[in-house]
């Protein structure tokens, strides 16, 4: 598992060195210090995730659940808004693919 895919205080081993993810690219060993990790490293959970045994959601789920959160915001933004929310809708969109 990469880095990425840790959610923030979840622990780790990097190393032979047990660590807790403070950031983006960054985390604290238990013996103290700070930290970069690389991206490209894979590392070892120590944690269970959260999301264990509950499954994957399904995209159609996703889709129409963001949909309609975007109807919505699309309403509330104004005019001079629009352009930059559907900015936003095709890299979101882009991104779950």
């Amino acid at each position: 598992m990469k880095l990425q895919h840790l959610p923030l205080g979840a622990r780790f081993e990097y190393e032979g060195v047990v660590y807790v993810k403070t950031g983006p690219l960054t985390a604290s060993s238990e013996a103290g210090g700070q930290r970069i990790i690389p991206r490209h490293v894979m590392l070892r959970p120590l944690d269970a995730p959260a999301t264990e045994g509950k499954g994957r959601l399904e995209a159609p789920l996703v889709r129409k659940a963001f949909n309609a959160f975007f109807e919505t915001c699309n309403r509330l933004v104004g005019e001079a808004g629009h352009a930059e929310l559907e900015q936003a809708r095709q890299r979101f969109l882009k991104a779950i693919d």
